[in-house]
């Protein structure tokens, strides 16, 4: 069997699922991992450790596919929000050196990377979703309309990582934390991603108080649908799930597969959503592995060995899908010595 060559980019923290691929290859192939800082804790569980530019070089793209023809590398794997959009404009570029780049289309990374279009998007499908805001003049029209109450979040249109997130109580809080969150996202390395409409960079959101969920939708690399897998947050630390445990909901996978076929993204996509008093809202969606996947994984559903499988097509791989309800899983924090 040919082995199979996959690269990861901008690793940063994700060890496990370095080690969930290691573990699918089974020695058939070797997981490379690519990074700007060599002391990215993900580099070192790798077969192979690579120091890059930021995704913002003008040469990122042809480093990449010097990478490509260099490691026979057959998966290229982006696991960062803000690269997403450019690795899937040079999608055809990099695909022509031999490596699939497991990504959604341009339009689709569009969507999920855009906050309001993203609200957009759910709205337009009947979806329930947060109300959502671009201005505080209309934010303030609507509460004084009756159509949404204090508290809200404030928080980047083109956000990451829960950075700059704002919890708004009253009028004055809001037109401050907007003024705060412009500032913030100017400064940050938000300030790229948002360069679209930077003046417009800012949301307003209505705060749903609920039970929190996670949810994998996996679909094919043709972005057919193949499951999802549902978790509930028992904790978050830094924006990630601390603690969750696994759930199997007929009503939240039949919204899944309205997503997924509406999307047509192409393998794992993270999304979060409330529940709250019977009623769904979706937040956003991640079309990438999330920090939640773990969760996932450990509950039965083995997304890197399916990756493999269709990568060396195999069109069977129910085999990989032992998913069970009920099964509570915890993070935990590790050392990882680096190499100088």
């Amino acid at each position: 069997m040919k082995k199979t060559n996959i690269l990861f980019t901008c690793a940063g923290r994700r060890n496990y699922l370095i080690n969930y691929f290691k573990e699918a290859l089974e020695g058939k192939g070797m997981v490379m991992a690519a990074d700007s800082q060599l002391t990215a804790p993900a580099l070192v569980d790798a077969d192979l450790a690579i120091q890059v530019p930021s995704i913002y070089n003008k040469d990122y793209i042809l480093i990449l596919k010097k990478l490509v023809r260099e490691h026979e590398i057959d998966a290229i794997i982006s696991l960062n929000d803000l690269e997403l959009p450019i690795l899937s404009k040079h999608k055809d570029a990099l695909e022509s050196e031999g490596a699939k780049v497991i990504i959604s289309d341009t339009g689709v990374i569009d969507i999920a990377f855009d906050k309001y279009k993203t609200f957009n998007f759910f709205k337009n499908l009947g979806i329930g979703t947060p109300k959502t805001y671009l201005t505080v003049d209309e934010v303030v029209q609507a509460i004084e309309q009756g159509e949404v109450t204090y508290p809200l979040i404030i928080k980047p249109r083109w956000g990451s990582a829960s950075i700059a997130i704002d919890i708004a109580e009253n009028e004055d809080e809001l037109r401050l934390a907007y003024i705060l969150q412009t500032l913030k996202v100017k400064k940050s390395i938000l300030k790229d991603a948002s360069a679209a409409d930077i003046e417009r960079s800012i949301l307003i959101q209505e705060k749903i108080d609920g039970e929190e969920y996670g949810i994998d939708i996996l679909n094919d690399f043709e972005g057919n649908h193949y499951g999802s897998f549902i978790r509930k947050k028992m904790a978050m630390r830094s924006g990630e799930t601390d603690k969750a445990i696994s759930v199997i909901n007929a009503e939240f996978s039949r919204t899944a597969r309205i997503i997924a076929e509406n999307t047509r993204h192409i393998g794992n996509m993270d999304c979060d959503f409330f529940v709250k008093d019977g009623q769904v809202y979706y937040l956003e969606m991640n079309p990438r592995f999330g920090g939640g996947y773990p969760f996932s994984h450990e509950a039965g559903i083995n997304t890197p060995a399916i990756y493999v499988a269709w990568l060396r097509g195999e069109k069977d791989v129910d085999r990989f899908n032992t998913f069970e309800a009920g099964k509570m899983f915890s993070k935990y924090d590790k050392m990882m010595p680096i190499k100088l």
